[in-house]
């Protein structure tokens, strides 16, 4: 039987294509891999140790955080800036088109080569993560973009001999298609993280709560973590 890993950070996108890997390969064959990096808080950490306890799935935890010590993205330790409060399509307007400033330098191209080594030493043969068309935002997050996607796939195809290949099964979907491909999966969304705050409740405001509210608002509900009078000011 084939195995798969899910890169997995504990947000709505990833626990969907967990339960997706889940479904396809039984919770024995799926090895879920979270990367510390250096963010700010460990909320999603803890969330992504909840789920793979849901899951009943292998999970692995890797610690990179020394190769961002030297960054200034707003959501790392290194940083003194102070998280954006807006859409991801206002922050675009004060960067010139480039990425914005919650982008972490080549994140997921580090966290996918790290992902390879760990699925090859695993015996895994295919990758998950979770990038979805909104991903890239224009041009704020260029490393979920489809063309990266493309570009990862066939160098770590290639790269491990041929052994690997990487899928991205909601790259061509918006993010609220993936809330309901995760809904029909009784996806467990109320223990998942996707606030770049640490508090006990999401902001509401930045732009990935944003983002995750209006998904589940294009579904008819409303964001598990935001019921009980949270802010989700639009």
């Amino acid at each position: 039987m084939s195995k798969a890993l899910v890169l997995f950070s504990g947000g709505t996108d990833s626990t969907t294509c967990l339960a997706l890997a889940v479904e396809k390969y039984g919770s024995e064959n799926v090895i879920a891999l979270s990367v510390s990096y250096g963010q700010k808080h460990s909320r999603e950490l803890l969330s992504a140790k909840k789920i793979t306890e849901y899951y009943r799935v292998q999970h692995i935890e890797i610690d990179v955080s020394k190769i961002f010590e030297n960054s200034d993205c707003s959501l790392l330790t290194s940083s003194e800036k102070e998280i954006p409060k807006e859409s991801y399509a206002e922050q675009l307007k004060s960067t010139d088109g480039m990425p914005v400033s919650t982008y972490v330098p080549f994140r997921n191209g580090l966290f996918l080569s790290v992902s390879a080594s760990v699925a090859l030493a695993n015996d895994c043969h295919v990758i998950y993560y979770g990038i979805h068309g909104d991903d890239s935002a224009g041009s704020a997050y260029p490393d979920c973009s489809q063309e990266f996607n493309e570009a990862i796939n066939k160098a770590i195809f290639l790269g491990s001999g041929k052994q690997l290949s990487v899928i991205a099964p909601f790259v061509g979907m918006k993010k609220a298609d993936v809330i309901k491909t995760g809904i029909a999966l009784n996806v467990p969304y109320e223990l998942t993280w996707s606030c770049y705050e640490g508090n006990d409740k999401p902001c509401g405001l930045c732009g990935t709560c944003r983002d995750r509210i209006e998904a589940f608002k294009k579904n008819g509900l409303t964001d598990p973590l935001m019921k009980g009078g949270q802010n989700d000011e639009k």
